[in-house]
């Protein structure tokens, strides 16, 4: 008999079945409209706001990091780019406002700039960047290694450059790898909690003032105002969010993959 197959079976039942019971609860038997209540809206859309912002820079300041890891094989870069998924989240936020402080010369000089984390949209967004960036980083590594060269190899023996081939041949190449590795690292950052509530429990800035993250509104609701709220707000998140994660799934499997060499496309 082949047990494989029940046993994977088996193992998704055990991935999926608290969060489908929660949404079968939070929009049946549990429902409270609390749990859709305008602030538990304006929630959702900080998250989405912040982590797709923290996606852009992602793709801004650590593609040309993947794809130096891949092509270098530097394991010491790829540790280093893994330490803030490696280490407790509220660590990262305490860091962060450490690295703000007055207490510490380099706070001191982004805070006579007007940089300021603390309870800031700025605060909130740069959590989710060093939160989601090493998601971000493999997933594109992981693209870049599987990449046909072939254009990379033409392009440099004919004398491009490195950063010229990237520019030119490789990043015109990756949009279906760098679109998907967006969006992964945008799910990623719409689950965190632990730094964001080190430093920026709330955001004090318009529009969004006063305005918490999902993440930590659902855990006050859950301590405010009873589990049937929280869970039917849980629900309404999971909702979302599988809006993403499906156009993710979706962009990873079908996303043309167009290869374009010096001058143009071949």
């Amino acid at each position: 008999m082949n047990w494989l197959r029940p046993y994977t079976y088996f193992s998704i039942i055990i991935l999926v079945l608290p969060v489908a019971l929660l949404v079968y609860e939070g929009f049946g038997p549990m429902y409270d409209s609390t749990g859709v209540s305008m602030g538990v809206l304006r929630s959702i859309e900080l998250s989405f706001a912040g982590s797709a912002t923290a996606g852009l820079l992602n793709v801004a300041l650590f593609t040309p990091l993947a794809y130096y890891v891949s092509r270098r094989r530097n394991e010491l870069l790829a540790t280093l780019s893994d330490i803030p998924a490696s280490i407790p989240h509220p660590i990262v936020g305490i860091s962060l406002l450490l690295l703000d402080s007055p207490l510490t010369p380099i706070g001191r000089a982004l805070l006579s700039v007007g940089i300021n984390f603390f309870d800031t949209y700025l605060g909130f967004v740069s959590a989710l960047t060093i939160i989601s960036a090493p998601i971000y980083v493999t997933a594109l590594r992981s693209y870049f290694d599987s990449m046909d060269r072939s254009a990379e190899n033409f392009a440099v023996s004919l004398g491009a450059p490195p950063q010229r081939v990237f520019t030119d041949v490789v990043v015109p190449s990756s949009y279906g790898g760098i679109v998907n590795a967006l969006l992964t690292s945008i799910s990623r950052a719409l689950s965190e909690f632990g730094s964001v509530a080190i430093v920026a429990y709330y955001v004090l800035q318009q529009p969004f003032y006063g305005v918490e993250s999902a993440s930590v509104k659902i855990y006050e609701l859950y301590g405010y105002s009873g589990p049937r709220v929280a869970v039917t707000a849980s629900a309404l998140m999971i909702g979302f969010s599988l809006i993403l994660l499906l156009a993710s799934r979706l962009i990873k499997r079908y996303a043309f993959r167009p290869v374009f060499v010096l001058g143009g496309p071949s």
